[in-house]
């Protein structure tokens, strides 16, 4: 699990395609003096907001193998050597969740279309398709390249979130444009509850109490 409190800046040193292969998977790696520091094959490491699991380590950068549904999913498979990706290392069992609950299963991506600059911050609108923004609520959360965010606004066509100066220096998303993708993972909460709706399910009412008299 990650809380979206993005950790370091890493750099992509390559995404390649293994030989052979039918070009569906994509192996990665990435430089991260910090995430690579305690990394151990096996460990989970997000990668703009992508949960992928190290296969080897060395020399401050770390090695993924990234499956067909992740490519599919995000917008990883159109990095380029030199990209600068937003890193978070798996949150330890006594660690403080300071952003909100963060899978690291991406859901899919969202376009920016506009950002406003204000005196200290900039507003971000985002185009995506109804099949995200159903579970994108306001002054809700949302993960967007990693990042743990609260929603400024919704509507069926995209949503608006806000960047301080902490945010805009320390992740990616401060380097955006109108027309680059962003990775978004909704609220898990949200996708649980449809699911149990959907299957009917009746939550039980709480047991009459006797009123003291």
């Amino acid at each position: 699990m990650f809380t979206g409190i993005i950790e370091e800046l890493g750099s992509v040193v390559a995404l390649t395609r293994p030989d052979g292969d039918d070009g569906s998977d994509a192996v990665l790696t990435v430089a991260g003096p910090l995430a690579a520091s305690d990394a151990r094959p096996g460990d989970s490491i997000a990668v703009d907001g992508v949960c992928l699991t190290v296969t080897s380590v060395t020399d401050g950068a770390f090695v993924a193998e990234v499956m067909p549904e992740s490519l599919r999913r995000s917008s990883l498979g159109g990095l380029v050597p030199g990209a600068a990706v937003n890193l978070e290392r798996a949150m330890p069992a006594n660690g403080r969740l300071g952003g909100h609950v963060v899978q690291g299963h991406v859901d899919g991506v969202a376009t920016l279309v506009r950002r406003t600059p204000g005196p200290r911050w900039d507003d971000l609108a985002f185009g995506a398709p109804a099949a995200l923004t159903r579970y994108i609520a306001e002054k809700g959360s949302v993960a967007l390249a990693g990042v743990s965010l609260t929603v400024t606004w919704v509507s069926d066509e995209g949503f608006g979130v806000s960047l301080i100066p902490t945010t805009l220096d320390a992740t990616t998303l401060g380097r955006l444009v109108p027309g680059d993708l962003v990775n978004v993972e909704v609220d898990v909460l949200a996708k649980y509850v449809e699911r149990l709706m959907a299957a009917g399910v009746q939550v039980p009412a709480a047991p009459a109490t006797e009123v003291a008299r």
